[in-house]
């Protein structure tokens, strides 16, 4: 404990050493997370919480609350603010660049080495689907336990489940996330709550509320600049920002926003960007990453970078902006108490997520589920490290092809 309280744990001897370790680690995860942004967090869980302790249950399961509520990729923003928590604001950086830079590469060489083949039937691919069922099944198991101990908690967990599976638009996952809140300030604002550990925010109020002039200063000033005609990389920088601003509910929903930007405009063409989309689900890491091909189908390496970069700035600014007034919120009854209903909806959640998409669309037969259960033992009681899972379930489904 330091002199205000706050639990700290392994804490390293250097500042280089704790980035070093954020970029060993967000790289492992950028090279073996498969699965998509629900299977992320369950990957973030095990490698950060249950293995590395960098943060505990109840403040994991805060910031993934925080994350849902804003726009952008939702896992990516939970790694951001995992390493700044860690590492300060390089640490964010760090953390970013190391989830998202194996995708973005393999993504682009991928996308065009493959172009035109049906690598939708592979069955590593299949193995890999099969493997993301483990991981989110595990982090229920893990989050469960924490977030869901009690008959109202445990209930809310299955509402939120019933309607994410029977209601499911682009608003509807925000929406219940609210109603969670809501009912958990109702239930639980007069209830004695232990108090979650106090998180070290190494960033000022001050540069806070800068990032968050800057997401929408950009959102409203980047439009503008493009219709009075300026032009060389700003269109694709503004196109991309607002794709990353503007969606909510994870990678899959900002596909739509991505198309109308770049086929109409004739910057690719439409089997380019379904041909790009397909490469897109064999890789690693945050789907988002996808605007690194569509960058280098329009304007090469230069195109990857801006139009990469484009599309994440408003998930870092956005929860670089949010952190250091998240200690305070926390501690208030009313906010403590709709953290207990959002954190038992985010388990209903991942419940739901686990049946649609994941469960449908790879537990197609029982040598499927028997790969899972096998997958789900190494993940739980032998307690292996998730690439010898992801491999183990690319070689499984591999065999389940030929048989």
């Amino acid at each position: 404990m330091d002199s205000n309280g706050t639990a700290i744990e392994h804490v390293p001897k250097s500042k280089l050493k704790v980035l070093l370790e954020v970029l060993f680690v967000s790289t492992k995860l950028g090279f073996t997370s498969f699965g998509g942004p629900i299977a992320h967090l369950g990957y973030f869980h095990h490698e950060y919480i249950r293995r590395r302790k960098w943060m505990d249950e109840r403040s994991y399961a805060d910031l993934v609350a925080l994350c849902q509520f804003l726009p952008g990729p939702a896992s990516s923003q939970v790694g951001i603010g995992i390493g700044v928590i860690r590492g300060g604001l390089l640490g964010g950086l760090i953390a970013w660049l190391g989830f998202t830079l194996p995708s973005v590469i393999a993504l682009v060489l991928f996308a065009f080495l493959l172009q035109g083949f049906d690598i939708g039937s592979a069955g590593w691919i299949h193995g890999l689907k099969i493997v993301a069922v483990a991981i989110v099944a595990q982090a229920i198991v893990g989050m469960g336990q924490k977030l869901t101990p009690d008959r109202n908690r445990a209930t809310i967990a299955i509402i939120a489940t019933s309607a994410t599976l029977l209601w499911q638009t682009a608003v509807s996952q925000v929406l219940i996330i609210v109603l969670a809140g809501i009912v958990g300030v109702i239930l639980y604002r007069k209830t004695a709550i232990p108090a979650a550990p106090n998180l070290s925010i190494p960033i000022s109020r001050s540069f806070a509320i800068i990032c968050l002039s800057l997401f929408f200063g950009l959102l409203i000033v980047l439009p503008l600049l493009r219709q009075f005609g300026v032009s060389g990389w700003l269109p694709l920088f503004d196109s991309f920002y607002r794709a990353g601003s503007l969606v909510f509910g994870g990678g899959h929903v900002v596909l739509p926003l991505l198309e109308r930007e770049v086929v109409p405009t004739g910057w690719i063409s439409k089997a380019d960007f379904l041909a790009g989309y397909g490469a897109a689900q064999a890789v690693p890491g945050p789907l988002f990453t996808f605007a690194g091909y569509l960058g280098a189908m329009i304007n090469g390496v230069k195109g990857t970078l801006v139009a990469t970069t484009a599309i994440f700035l408003p998930a870092f600014l956005l929860i670089v902006g949010s952190l250091p007034f998240w200690n305070s919120l926390r501690k208030s009854p009313k906010v403590q108490g709709a953290l207990v209903g959002i954190n038992a909806a985010v388990v209903g959640i991942l419940l739901a997520a686990l049946y649609n998409p994941l469960w449908i669309t790879a537990i197609l037969a029982p040598a499927d589920f028997a790969l899972a259960s096998i997958l789900f033992l190494m993940l739980i009681f032998w307690k292996l490290p998730p690439w010898v899972v992801v491999i183990t379930g690319a070689v499984g489904g591999t065999l389940i092809g030929l048989i």
